[in-house]
């Protein structure tokens, strides 16, 4: 039986995995919107926004993997735009359903809404190209290619689609033959894969020391537990970069540690800089993972494996696929039995008395003691960033920030999506206040699907990240409205949420202790100075004065 456009998109979908597609409806997304709601198969997860309706489906797809997300044409998509460049650079599968004006008017250049008033109607295409790895405009005569074309490509490189579905096709019957090829998957050539994994072998097997670092692209790829083997059978030791916190898990015997350049631990850095060979699994080398580019690490020692490619040094070896090679080197790499794990810092003990104001050395510890095992640990990029990525996780905790993209905002709505993606672990929000105010209305949605998040909200008064960056001399642009937050979650239907505002040591334990035994959600208003700032801090607001 012949199957509208909509009808076949939304079925290719499920086929590969996608359930839950976020968004807002618009007219031209009507035929969309109705689709997805009428079947089964689909949940439609309405937003407060579409740039909020991105985010959340970016933390969506950090937990579960593939994801929809649906807007109209020009207002609906531009307004996602920033959330799915984030996803684009994070390696986020986010299939991007857009409803286009009719066909008619494109065809006879009649100006309507949402469009520029100018006659060039793929304008919002052009616009968006480069967050997205494919793009499309489907007609029922083109409808099956594409979508294979367009599935392909999300699959291959796990990065955002661009779907754009004219209003009056969305209901068409389709005209191509539905018994296309699906799923064209690329393999490497075993040999050139062979003679890699060869090379990387030599290399571990003359090296004296050799440190393992695990990015998040062996995570986006489902490919963590094949990491481990190769730790596990290769006696290697590894370390986390800021970006990749939490990939694998920090009490393995094997874990050093985090490294960020020369602004971490000394031991960690020391060791990781000395060593004769470092095997980078999927770790991009950003400014923030090269702390602030402190790092010293000679790239000649480098062996980066990354999604489509492995660098050796100076010779880069195109079209070898992470996966295999991964599987290859479980099987291969010999066990290093010199390799000594070092003992791992953390944060240490709360310091301070239970009258005293929350300062930095008791507010990360304690928050590093209430983390639990399993926990989806989502934190905005402000100030409580940096000192965090030294929190020791309890096993199989994951903790998830946007570090490379670094659009603050990102947390709540992403939080809501990496809830609703598994509700059954306990899924920790910790932001900002300034961050908090650009996305709050997200809040909203954790009742609406009896979601249960545990909520920090840090108010030191401002953008203080951009204090601290920006100096004294913009002090008044980094100010915010005043907010009675622990109001806040009643006003958007959080009613029996636990909720409260503290200013000292002891009302934070106590608060914490009280969210232990509590079954609801929990928003907590944490009161600070705008003198909050970390060491870690400082020594990042140093470093920017050094590359200006």
């Amino acid at each position: 039986m012949k199957q509208t456009v909509i009808q076949y998109v939304l079925s290719r979908l499920n086929e590969i995995g996608i359930s839950d597609i976020f968004g807002v409806p618009g007219d031209y997304a009507f035929p969309i919107n109705r689709a997805i709601c009428e079947d089964k198969r689909f949940h439609w997860i309405g937003s407060c926004n579409e740039l909020n309706a991105s985010y959340a489906a970016d933390g969506y797809s950090r937990i579960k993997g593939l994801v929809g997300l649906c807007t109209t044409q020009g207002v609906g998509e531009l307004s996602a735009i920033n959330g799915v460049a984030g996803a684009y650079s994070e390696h986020l599968p986010i299939f991007h359903l857009i409803g286009m004006q009719p066909s008619t008017p494109r065809q006879s250049n009649v100006y309507m809404h949402h469009t520029l008033g100018i006659k060039e109607h793929d304008i919002f295409l052009k616009m968006s190209a480069v967050v997205y790895c494919a793009q499309a405009i489907l007609t029922p005569d083109n409808c099956v290619l594409e979508m294979e074309r367009i599935i392909n490509e999300a699959l291959y490189h796990w990065r955002p689609v661009y779907i754009g579905i004219p209003e009056d096709y969305a209901t068409l019957l389709i005209k191509e033959n539905e018994s296309t090829t699906k799923n064209i998957k690329k393999h490497s050539d075993p040999s050139a894969v062979n003679a890699v994994v060869k090379a990387i072998v030599d290399i571990v097997q003359k090296a004296k020391t050799v440190c393992i670092f695990p990015g998040i692209l062996i995570s986006r790829l489902g490919l963590c537990d094949t990491a481990l083997a190769i730790i596990e059978g290769s006696g290697l030791v590894f370390a986390s970069t800021p970006m990749d916190k939490g990939v694998l898990d920090e009490t393995h015997p094997s874990y050093i540690g985090m490294y960020f350049g020369h602004y971490g631990d000394p031991k960690v850095y020391s060791f990781v800089e000395s060593c004769d060979c470092i095997l980078n699994i999927g770790v991009m080398m950003t400014e923030i993972n090269t702390g602030r580019l402190t790092s010293q690490l000679d790239s000649s020692k480098i062996i980066d494996i990354m999604h489509h490619h492995v660098r050796i040094g100076s010779s880069i070896f195109q079209g070898i696929e992470m996966e295999m090679v991964l599987q290859e080197l479980v099987k291969h790499l010999p066990r290093h039995t010199a390799m000594k794990s070092l003992p791992v810092s953390d944060l240490g003990n709360p310091k301070g008395n239970q009258d005293d104001p929350i300062k930095v050395e008791y507010l990360y510890p304690r928050w590093a003691q209430f983390f639990r095992p399993g926990d989806i640990v989502i934190v905005d990029i402000g100030t409580s960033f940096l000192p965090l990525i030294y929190a020791r996780l309890p096993s199989r905790a994951t903790f998830h920030n946007s570090s490379l993209w670094a659009s603050i905002g990102w947390a709540t709505p992403a939080a809501f999506g990496a809830a609703l993606a598994d509700s059954k672990r306990r899924t920790i929000l910790i932001t900002g206040e300034g961050a908090h105010q650009m996305s709050v209305q997200e809040i909203s949605q954790f009742p609406r699907h009896r979601l249960r998040p545990i909520i920090f909200v840090l108010n030191n008064g401002g953008y203080l990240i951009e204090r601290i960056i920006g100096g004294s001399k913009i002090d008044t642009c980094n100010d915010v409205a005043s907010w009675h937050y622990q109001q806040i979650p009643k006003a958007f239907g959080c009613s029996d949420w636990l909720t409260a505002k503290v200013t000292t040591c002891g009302e934070l334990d106590q608060i914490m202790k009280s969210i232990e035994k509590c079954e609801t959600g929990a928003y907590i208003e944490i009161v600070t100075g705008k003198e909050f700032v970390s060491s870690m801090s400082k020594l990042i607001r140093s470093s920017f004065n050094r590359l200006r």
